[in-house]
């Protein structure tokens, strides 16, 4: 669940932290207050869109942390996203910098966010597969995830057949042209190395004048040191060495100078033996680089990626060179392929109808708790062997409902009003609560187009999924607001010349007064007193305006 938001720098938001509960949180307030932007700030840390016209203006960054805890393991996260407003990014998990797309899939177990369009998103078709998937996932994993291998290895076997060469003429033009590329390329004989190698030899020729002529200087004023002095010089310290042990280390110290002296100066005369200019040869090395670099800009960026590209080209060669043969040779596969994924598909088509008619009994469930009695609502499957393979296998599903007695079933776009289609959403959202692991879900304006008797068991559904998931709901009505278990009050202040986001925990006194405010606009007695009624807070019977 989530324990703590902090927003900084998104919209009229400065800076605030908001301290969630377990069960049902809601959120209340004055319309452009900033109810949508705590909403608004949860997605993005859900590795959600972030545009960068969000950032509070005047500001460079808007950050946003979360602090998140497992039920089970009680262990806690700290999940943060940082933008510039040069568009950079910085996603964080527990200090840990990840990518976006690694923060979207840590927190898909997280949290579940239905917001103000999501309603529209369910009379897309695509939507219903994926959500019957869910349902169904425990049994139907296993076959989805080996299908999904095979469904890339499908399109990829696809891909390669169709592959066209063109006519004869085309095909012997592009062997040619492959060939001459790969000649070239074997002519060059080139070798992982071997430029290093090159540019160090001409660093090493280049420089002879200069390494010899100091080489030379430097052998010179070690031969003009008189070696034979410091000789005659240890032999005579030697001959009182032992009188004093001052003058045997004085001996000691000048033997190692005359030995390394020696060893220095034969060290040296042979670098400059070895120190030599052929012109012939620095022709040569350069020449080997220049080709290197011709090499370069057309095959690779380095040695190592011109002889990948070597590699490729034979194989590319091979292919046409063959490609009847290597063509059949894929139809092969493929056939093999498709009458293994025929039978995975007619397998999860198997378990998608079985939780298709359980589904279909819960969600008819929920919507007559919600007020949609005489609702039926069908979980319908286009199975066809004969069906081209999709993502998703050989199916298409479909969700349909009636309305009214005695109707027929009609696709969800041709039937449900505004109102219908929040309810819906939440019975489907109700059903897959009790199968998934997201632990927190959000709802922003669940209550679109419904009021009343609706509105009421609206609030009385997401009560119940909140005794087994934390929920944050931005609503605009009392009787789902009176549900809440933590009500969380957002309003906006002017200080100087800009606009702030301020929330606050609501208790006692100020909840009833906020309950009634949502009921009639404005706080009255009558208000307060339906305020008190649907709260159940007797104790406050006395509570004036």
């Amino acid at each position: 669940m989530i324990n703590t938001l902090h927003i900084k720098n998104i919209g009229i938001i400065d800076e605030i932290s908001i301290d969630f509960n377990k069960g049902f949180n809601v959120l209340t307030g004055e319309t452009g207050a900033g109810k949508t932007l705590i909403i608004d700030s949860l997605e993005i840390l859900a590795g959600g869109r972030f545009c960068k016209e969000m950032i509070r203006k005047g500001e460079e960054i808007s950050f946003v942390e979360m602090s998140v805890s497992d039920d089970k393991t009680k262990e806690e996260i700290i999940l943060s996203r940082e933008i510039n407003v040069n568009g950079k990014n910085l996603c964080k998990i527990n200090g840990r910098m990840v990518t976006v797309k690694e923060l979207k899939s840590f927190m898909a177990s997280i949290i579940d966010i239905h917001g103000q369009h999501d309603n529209q998103s369910l009379l897309n078709t695509n939507l219903h597969i994926q959500l019957l998937d869910k349902f169904s996932w425990n049994d139907l994993k296993e076959y989805k995830n080996k299908y999904s291998e095979q469904y890339r290895e499908y399109k990829r076997l696809k891909e390669e057949i169709a592959k066209n060469y063109g006519d004869e003429k085309e095909k012997q033009r592009k062997i040619d042209l492959l060939k001459y590329q790969l000649n070239e390329i074997e002519e060059a004989n080139l070798k992982n190395g071997e430029e290093e190698e090159l540019e160090e030899k001409k660093k090493k020729i280049l420089n002879s004048e200069k390494l010899s002529k100091n080489l030379q200087i430097a052998e010179n004023e070690i031969l003009n040191v008189s070696v034979d002095s410091i000789l005659s010089a240890v032999k005579a310290l030697e001959k009182i060495e032992d009188i004093n042990i001052l003058y045997s280390d004085a001996s000691r110290i000048l033997k190692s100078i005359y030995y390394d002296l020696e060893d220095l100066g034969g060290q040296i005369s042979k670098y400059s033996n070895e120190i030599y200019f052929d012109e012939q040869e620095i022709n040569e090395v350069e020449n080997r680089l220049s080709l290197i670099f011709s090499m370069k800009r057309k095959y690779g960026n380095n040695i190592e990626e011109i002889l990948k590209y070597k590699a490729e080209l034979k194989q590319e060669i091979f292919e046409i060179e063959n490609l009847e043969e290597y063509t059949n040779k894929l139809k092969e596969d493929l056939k093999k392929l498709e009458n293994e994924m025929k039978i995975n598909c007619k397998k999860m088509h198997e378990i998608r109808s079985k939780y298709g008619k359980v589904m279909e009994e819960q969600i008819g469930q929920n919507l007559t708790d919600l007020e949609m009695k005489n609702t039926k609502f069908k979980v319908c499957t286009n199975y066809n062997e004969q069906n081209n393979f999709n993502e998703n296998g050989q199916e298409v599903i479909e969700f349909l409902i009636m309305t009214n007695i005695g109707e027929d079933f009609k696709p969800l776009i041709k039937i449900a009003s505004g109102g219908e289609m929040s309810r819906i959403m939440l019975a489907i959202k109700k059903v897959l609560a009790d199968v998934d692991e997201v632990q927190t879900l959000v709802f922003d304006e669940i209550d679109t187009g419904i009021s009343g008797k609706a509105a009421n068991k609206v609030g009385e559904k997401i009560k119940q999924i909140a005794k087994t998931h934390q929920i944050i709901c931005v609503t605009h009505l009392a009787t789902i607001a009176a549900k809440g278990d933590a009500n969380y009050y957002i309003n906006k202040e002017v200080d100087g010349k800009k606009t702030k986001t301020r929330i606050s925990l609501l208790k006692d006194q100020n909840l009833l007064k906020e309950i009634a405010r949502i009921a009639s606009g404005e706080i009255t007695t009558v208000s307060l007193q339906y305020a008190r009624e649907l709260v159940g807070m007797s104790a406050y019977a006395s509570l004036s305006e």
